[in-house]
């Protein structure tokens, strides 16, 4: 289960980022991540309590963007969305492309009090 490392990596940031702000903990957490990330969500969610359990985050409000993603057909330029990597563009059927977003797992931003 690879959501807790996740999770125990994006309290790290929080922790450093508090600190540059010396502040004492975090309000609100905003997380971008794309579908193609290799995040399940409930996983996630239930790592969560542990990981941020007595740090700036434990009483933090947790918003997650979802990215759906998007790739570009390299033999006909047709940008179309996608579920899984290995789906072929639906103008040419070509199974060659460039994923243009939807690999995304950010911390956008932190409120910190």
């Amino acid at each position: 289960m690879h959501e807790l490392s996740i999770a125990l990596g994006i309290v790290k940031i929080a922790e450093n980022e508090t600190a540059k702000a010396k502040a004492n903990k975090v309000d609100l957490i905003e997380l971008e991540i794309g579908t193609l990330a290799g995040i399940e969500f409930d996983s996630l969610d239930f790592v969560w309590s542990s990981a941020v359990k007595d740090t700036v985050l434990e009483k933090a409000v947790k918003k997650i963007t979802i990215i759906k993603a998007q790739a570009k057909c390299i033999d006909c330029d047709t940008v179309f969305d996608i579920n899984f990597v290995y789906d072929s563009c639906p103008k040419c059927n070509s199974f060659l492309k460039g994923i243009i977003k939807g690999k995304e797992l950010r911390v956008k931003a932190l409120e910190v009090s």
